[in-house]
């Protein structure tokens, strides 16, 4: 039963020390927190097969859930999770809420759509006053996103800004700095393609004149 832990530090480089406990009410994997510009943070967080997210469907855990997400691909698909955290950012001030992806028409995501629905890797970027979610699709090995209004959601789909990398799933970050927002993630060329030996890399990240992000090849290709 996957939990979420926390460490602190006095200094990026560390040493952390780990809290005593896990986070209540944490379960499954990828945290990512986001800090709002009014200064509130929320986590997100969540990955299905592997990420158990399917034993936690009710928001309780069910050791035989594990099949869940898999059993209709017409049902809609699971996502992740949100939870504001409280001013010591070691605790959930709420219970978590469904993280609801939505296509334009308002209709959500189906366990079918495996090149748009949510598998893992929940990151969350504000640019020009919307909310950014962007996330992994697993198998499909695409880096996709939608655009909200609130950090809670619901996002609306926008499509891949990321192509398929050499290795498995990509997960990522996204961050601005010195006026230019740039994109983090992992692939497997360096270690030789053929192996889950996974090594980071970095690109600009461009959003166009509708805010739209712009697609990325990581391979330079046309």
């Amino acid at each position: 039963m996957f939990r979420i832990g926390v460490a602190t530090s006095k200094s990026p480089t560390g040493p952390f020390v780990p809290e005593k406990e896990p986070i209540k009410g944490s379960f499954s994997i990828d945290p990512a927190v986001f800090t709002d510009t009014d200064g509130s943070s929320y986590m997100y967080f969540g990955g299905i097969w592997g990420g158990q997210l399917q034993r936690w469907k009710d928001g309780k855990y069910d050791a035989n859930g594990s099949k869940t997400d898999l059993e209709d691909d017409k049902l809609p698909s699971l996502n992740a999770k949100i939870a504001k955290l409280g001013p010591d950012m070691k605790q959930f001030a709420e219970e978590p809420k469904d993280v609801l992806i939505v296509d334009k028409d308002d209709k959500p995501m189906l366990t079918g759509d495996h090149d748009r629905r949510f598998f893992e890797a929940a990151w969350v970027h504000k640019y020009n006053g919307k909310y950014y979610f962007s996330y992994s699709t697993g198998d499909t090995h695409y880096l996709a996103y939608g655009i909200g209004d609130s950090p809670y959601g619901p996002f609306t789909y926008q499509g891949a800004f990321l192509k398929p990398v050499v290795g498995w799933t990509t997960h990522h970050s996204i961050v601005e700095h010195n006026g230019k927002w740039l994109l983090f993630y992992h692939d497997t060329e360096v270690s030789g393609g053929k192996t889950h030996l996974r090594n980071v890399k970095a690109t600009e990240l461009k959003h166009d004149a509708d805010g739209k992000i712009e697609m990325i090849d990581p391979y330079g290709k046309k």
